[in-house]
């Protein structure tokens, strides 16, 4: 790594990337606009990439930015783990349970299932890693991981691996408010090729389920594709553009809950897929790992899923 790259421009890039501007990045992190700016323009001279765009009075991703937001928070989260564990105080006895989890499940499940967690494996921490299926799943392989949580995998990629079901979900059609496919009567799936629209890149779990709907719908290929794994940029394009959000339920289910988002009426019901524990087949379950999967079944049945 670029020996020049520190902390702040970690800190700086995902503050940028959330907020969805620099201003507003400069007041979550409380120091000037001037600051974020010069930071993030040496962030991206250390990588030789352009990491953001402006777009009207805010900033996104580039494509190259969505990619490297991935890894920052893995990373920043990872070193905030550690000094925590090492920390005067932490609790060390045990080691900690490593939990790699999915979009679909990082923003409506588990919240509730670490809440349960702590409270009943007192001495023992968690990491939790987050990331594509494919980058996770090879993680759980190479044993970096104890368990991953989210959606059942392609059976080609369950090798080695065993799976423990939850509940089931499916994919969701998600615009801002106010967007102009709301009122259209009768609304047509085939009406969104005249928008942006948000998928799920290659490879993903659901971009099977998601292709096949298209199809049969009739549109073979959409003018104005975005791949991306970041719920923080789909959201933060969402709130400024007439995009259509192609995702998980469970990455969206709190936006359209609180009505920030709104989901369109586009029968998804092929789109249903298992969500659940995937583990190492034949590896041995440890008490923190039995601990946390009631914690799983616990959240689950309280979030009625």
């Amino acid at each position: 790594m670029d020996p020049h790259i520190r902390l702040r421009h970690l800190r700086t890039f995902i503050a940028v990337a959330r907020q969805g501007g620099v201003g507003r990045a400069a007041e979550a992190l409380n120091v000037s606009q001037p600051a974020v700016t010069r930071t993030l323009r040496e962030l991206e001279m250390a990588l030789g990439a352009d990491l953001v765009e402006r777009d009207g009075r805010g900033v996104r991703l580039t494509a190259r930015g969505q990619v490297f937001l991935r890894h920052a928070e893995i990373g920043l989260a990872a070193i905030r783990q550690g000094a925590d564990a090492v920390a005067p105080g932490a609790v060390t006895s045990l080691p900690p349970l490593r939990v790699g989890a999915l979009p679909t499940v990082s923003a409506r499940l588990m919240p509730g299932a670490v809440d349960r967690f702590r409270a009943i494996a007192e001495g023992q921490s968690l990491m939790i890693l987050t990331g594509d299926n494919r980058f996770l799943l090879d993680t759980l392989r190479r044993g970096d991981l104890d368990l991953v949580v989210g959606r059942l995998a392609a059976p080609e990629q369950m090798a080695g691996l065993s799976f423990e079901y939850l509940y089931s979900e499916q994919v969701r059609f998600a615009v801002r408010r106010g967007h102009p496919l709301l009122t259209a009567q009768p609304f047509e799936i085939a009406a969104l090729a005249a928008y942006p629209v948000l998928l799920p890149p290659r490879g993903a779990i659901i971009r099977p389920f998601v292709e096949r709907l298209f199809l049969a719908a009739g549109i073979a290929e959409l003018p104005v594709a975005i791949e991306t794994v970041s719920d923080s940029f789909g959201r933060s394009f969402l709130r400024q553009s007439d995009a259509v959000w192609v995702i998980s339920e469970g990455v969206v289910a709190n936006d359209l809950e609180e009505g920030t988002l709104v989901a369109l009426p586009v029968d998804t019901t092929d789109t249903r897929g298992a969500v659940g524990l995937t583990l190492r087949a034949g590896a041995g379950r440890s008490e923190g790992l039995e601990r946390f999967g009631r914690a799983l079944r616990e959240a689950t049945a309280e979030l009625g899923l």
